[in-house]
């Protein structure tokens, strides 16, 4: 199985039109273009996440003016996007289909394929508290990472075909319940990958 997209060249940066943060404020916020093919035989459903690896573990160093989050800190896992139960026999995903703009405490209902169920994504987490932007943030939501960090963030998407139709998963599901819940169901797995980053000194 092999997974492309068209809104950016593999390993290469991802455009401000699907992120949630550019460098003076929020970003486009549409999902990026997503198609697959060579789809395996017995395939009965695809779960969908996207994945950052690169999220910094000291909370305290995001977003400080007289900081440089170091390279070499130990890093966490930031996500961004989790869709389950999609149709078999669906081939792309069109940009902008399931997220298209900032929405202020999560989008409730988001768009998608029919049928398909999306996750939390953990924004949820990140503003937690705020009364502004606090709540339950479902299915896609692009790169913010911090200005302040020496580390370009990398951007995972990844595509698992599946024997089964549905995932027995709760409504409030997140990446973990899916790749618990995908387990001993993987038929053949499909990655793309892109990068991003905020730091002026980075960004070319």
């Amino acid at each position: 199985m092999r997974l492309t997209t068209d809104s950016f060249q593999p390993g290469q940066p991802i455009p401000g039109e699907f992120a949630m943060g550019l460098p003076d404020g929020f970003g486009g916020n549409r999902n990026p273009q997503l198609a697959w093919q060579d789809v395996p035989e017995g395939t009965r459903s695809f779960a969908l996440l996207c994945l950052d690896p690169d999220v910094p573990t000291v909370p305290e160093l995001v977003g400080r003016q007289d900081v440089e989050i170091p390279l070499d800190q130990p890093r966490g896992e930031f996500v961004h996007w989790a869709m389950v139960d999609i149709d078999a026999q669906l081939r792309e995903i069109t940009a902008g289909s399931c997220s298209d703009g900032v929405t202020a405490k999560g989008k409730q209902q988001p768009p998608g394929p029919a049928g398909a169920r999306q996750g939390l994504n953990s924004y949820t987490q990140w503003f937690a508290g705020d009364a502004q932007m606090g709540g339950d943030y479902f299915g896609y939501d692009g790169p913010y990472p911090p200005f302040n960090d020496q580390r370009v963030h990398r951007y995972f998407f990844r595509l698992f075909a599946l024997d089964v139709a549905t995932l027995p998963l709760p409504a409030r599901f997140s990446a973990s319940d899916v790749l618990r819940a995908v387990q001993g169901h993987v038929l053949a797995e499909a990655a793309v990958q892109g990068t991003y980053t905020l730091n002026p000194k980075l960004r070319g």
